[in-house]
Formats: C-alpha cells, structure tokens, sequence
C-alpha cells in the first residue's frame, strides 16, 4: 500500500496530519508560551524553513534558528553581545550584571575572568571530582532500590549535582540545599511569561528579605578566616593582571559573582540533564536496554541526550550594531535569540536530526555555546551525567514516566522538569 494510509514504523499518521494542520497556522514563536515550550520542536522547524531570521512583534525580538547562523553568531561577540545579560528579560530590564559573572560578560573582562576561573577549574581538579559524585550518587539511589520507583529530579538531579558543586566551593553540606535553591529562585515563569524575581532573594529566619550577596558574603567572610582547599579559598587568594595592567586580586564583588555564577550553573543545567536522560530513553526502551546491556555506549548515549534535548535551549544578546539576515536588518539595540536547541536538530547539520539515536557519530553541537563563552562547566556536567546513568542502569535497567505526576518546568532560561518520577517494576 502507498500514499496518505500507509503506515510504517517510521511514520505515524496522525503525526503527519497535525503537521499538515500546524503548517496552515500562521508561524508563530513566543518563548513563553507554556504550549510551545512543551514541545517547541515542530515550530523550530518552521522557523527554519520558512523564517530562519524571525521576528515577534509582541515582545519585540529577533531568532534565529539555523545552525550555520547561530553558531556564526556565538562566535560574533562583537555583534551580539553578553553583557548585558544573556535572558531577554535582563537585556530588556537593561541588567547591569556584577563583576565576575562571565558569562554577562565581554572582553578584555569575560577573557581576564575567564582564565582565571580555568586556572582554578582545571580537567584534573574535575577529574578528581568523579569518585565523590559516584559516591553521591550511590548515596541517594540505594535507598531506592526495592521502592518500585523513584524522581529523576527530586530523587536525583536536585541532589548530586547540590553536592558536588557545593563540595568544589567548600560549602557546608548544612547550607547546600540554601545555595541550589537560589539557583533556582526567581526563574520560573508567571501567567503573564515574565520571570517572578530577577533578583534572587532569600528570607532570613524572620521573614524578613535578604541578598544573595549578603547570603554568600556571610560564607566568604568565613572561609577568609578558614582557609582550605577548595575553590572559594583559591579564588580569594589567587593574582592576576586586570584590564588596566595592575597586579592584583579578585575584589569581593567579583569573587561573589563567581560563586553565583557556580552555584547557579553547576545546579540547574546538570539537574535537567539528568531528568531529560530519565524522560528520552524512556521514550526510547530498546536503546535504554541497549544500554543496560552494554555500559561502553553511555559516553556517546549523554552527547546524544545533549544535542537531542539541551537544558538550555536559547541564548539572547544584545545586537550592538545594525546587522543584516537574509535581506533584512536587524537595527542596533534589539535582542536577538539564539536558538542552539533548535541549531541542534538542523537537518543542514545532521542527518535524521529528529531521530534519537545513542549511536549516533556526533562532531559538534551548540549545547553549551560556542565560541569565547563556550561552557567552562561542560566537562563537569557530561561527568555528572556519565555517572548518574551508570549508577542508575546498576540498580534500574528499565523504567517508565509516570506521567499522572510529572511536571514540566517553566522558566525562559532552562527547559526541563519540575519532577519525573519513573515506576521501575
């Protein structure tokens, strides 16, 4: 049999018929909207196709969507630029972003702290980290084992990842869950798409509100007159040559955004890539058993779930001069999105982008960046997520979402889960 009624393996007919309804819609993008951003694959693709530069008029912003174009632009610091903030509602809010988040900034800065944070964040340093995040691991999945189930977030991703950066920075395993539900704070999305609290607060046991600043500085305080081996104590004591020629060390302002930036970073990135490697191989049992069967693919299986599934999917900037895309300009001052999840599934890139495959040959993908603020933390986090695999497939060769209690996360920065609980009889 052939045309509209055949059905194979490879095609499914009421997928081609909600494609062929949604290409009668009008194309539209908005990345807060709860529907898209359930499954923002489909209009991506349109996007692509039919509008690779894309304008929305409503909350006035560029994206672009091709993988030749977004990696051009990564690379384009000059062009579009991360200092004002790498969210659409911090570049719109105008942010001024403290000294020693990098990733908020341009050079001569962003390169100055850049190498400093590689200095201290070195492959060995990393390295010597996986015996403690197997034993992390290990810690919160034993209890587990016999229960019928478990979360890839609660269980899991909300844990590890709290313990190991906590560790790298000295943090007392008492305040850890404090410093990864920062992190978190202020992210996620209203009714109306904008994020609750761009500045991170905390209440102190009175109610009454306080700084991020002031919640880390009370640490920092501390590890200056208890020095030890950790990276708070390597960044308050190491020296460098700043911008203007002096030697010198790191002020606290900067020191302070360098732990935000850590805490923040080494939780919720980490945290989503654990519970979409829970959701994607559950979708795809014969490639987990695979797996279970054979622990030599799990390296190539964690690249695959990052390209297939990105935690952070979009990257704005600031466009600092009038710019053209495909016979349109795009004038100074605007914010351009970068769709890296989107670049990720160009089928001008790869072969069968739709199709999850943890044998797929994989060159390069745009999951954490490209170009000067490529991911300092990339080594780490597919680490983290090696070891999270491999100790679950010990103890859970397969499972299944529970779907009736699984919540997706809203926020404009990470895509993920709020919660994924699996049943594992």
């Amino acid at each position: 049999m052939n045309g509209l009624f055949y059905r194979s393996p490879r095609i499914d007919i009421i997928e081609v018929l909600c494609t062929m309804n949604a290409q009668l819609e009008p194309l539209y993008y908005d990345p807060y909207d709860m529907e898209i951003d359930a499954n923002p694959y489909p209009v991506w693709k349109r996007m692509r196709d039919e509008a690779p530069l894309y304008y929305n008029e409503e909350h006035d912003f560029y994206a672009l969507s091709r993988y030749e174009d977004v990696a051009k632009c990564l690379r384009d610091h000059e062009t579009y630029s991360s200092a004002k903030g790498t969210i659409m509602e911090l570049i719109k809010a105008d942010f001024e972003a403290p000294p020693g988040m990098l990733i908020f900034e341009d050079p001569p800065m962003h390169d100055i702290h850049r190498d400093l944070l590689r200095k201290v964040f070195t492959p060995r340093a990393i390295a010597e980290v996986e015996p403690k995040v197997r034993e992390f691991t290990t810690q919160v999945l034993d209890p587990l084992v016999g229960t019928g189930g478990f979360d890839f977030i609660k269980d899991l991703g909300q844990e590890m990842p709290m313990r190991t950066i906590g560790m790298l920075l000295g943090i007392p395993e008492a305040d850890q869950t404090k410093f990864r539900d920062y992190s978190l704070e202020g992210l996620d999305l209203d009714e109306g798409g904008l994020a609750r609290n761009l500045q991170f607060r905390f209440n102190n046991q009175d109610g009454s509100p306080v700084e991020v600043n002031e919640l880390f500085g009370q640490y920092l305080d501390w590890r200056e007159q208890n020095p030890s081996d950790d990276l708070m104590t390597k960044l308050l004591t190491i020296e460098f040559e700043d911008e203007q020629g002096e030697n010198r060390r790191l002020s606290r302002e900067e020191i302070l955004g360098y732990v935000r930036l850590l805490a923040g970073a080494g939780n919720e990135t980490t945290t989503r890539l654990i519970g979409w490697t829970g959701k994607v191989l559950a979708d795809h049992p014969e490639q987990l058993a695979e797996l279970a069967k054979d622990p030599s693919l799990i390296n190539n299986a964690i690249d695959e779930i990052l390209r297939f599934e990105p935690p952070s999917p979009v990257q704005a900037r600031y466009v600092t001069r009038d710019v053209e895309h495909y016979g349109q300009v795009v004038p100074k001052g605007s914010v351009m999105l970068l769709l890296n999840a989107s670049a990720n599934r160009d089928e001008r890139k790869y072969d069968d982008p739709d199709k999850f495959d943890i044998r797929r040959k994989i060159d390069q993908t745009l999951t954490f960046g490209h170009g000067i603020h490529f991911c300092l933390g990339s080594h780490l986090a597919k680490l983290e997520g090696r070891v999270a695999l491999q100790e679950v497939l010990k103890r859970f060769p397969r499972w299944r979402v529970d779907w009736d209690r699984a919540k997706q996360a809203r926020t404009s920065t990470v895509r993920g889960w709020d919660t994924l609980p699996v049943l594992t009889d």
